[in-house]
């Protein structure tokens, strides 16, 4: 039996033991849900993001439908500050990168917000 996507995201969602997703529970779930060996499911999710990092490192941006757009960018030098002494220090230009959400994941972010507002403060 196939199953929902929402099927997926909530036992996705039900397993994580941290507020924040891992790579290895990425796999955990790969493993478990999916079928793949542990093997093969640490493989994937290795493989996955060091797509993702090679593409970004290259200058290029990558584009997940329905999750949003990494772009890489350069950042100028600019003059900067020690707050503790106050003294100038220059920062270097170096490379960053950014991430927008697609109006997809916003729209999924801002569902049930209002209503949770609303309960708040009645």
């Amino acid at each position: 039996m196939a199953r929902e996507p929402t099927d997926f995201l909530s036992l996705a969602v039900d397993s994580l033991q941290t507020s924040a997703l891992t790579k290895a529970q990425l796999a955990e779930m790969l493993f478990e849900q999916i079928g793949l060996n542990k093997r093969e499911s640490k493989d994937m999710v290795d493989a996955f993001f060091d797509v993702i990092a090679a593409h970004l490192v290259a200058g290029g941006d990558v584009k997940l439908s329905g999750f949003g757009n990494f772009q890489m960018r350069v950042k100028a030098p600019r003059p900067g500050r020690n707050p503790r002494t106050g003294e100038l220090i220059p920062i270097g230009a170096r490379r960053v990168v950014t991430f927008h959400a697609s109006q997809k994941l916003k729209d999924q972010l801002q569902e049930g917000v209002g209503d949770d507002a609303a309960s708040g403060s009645a």
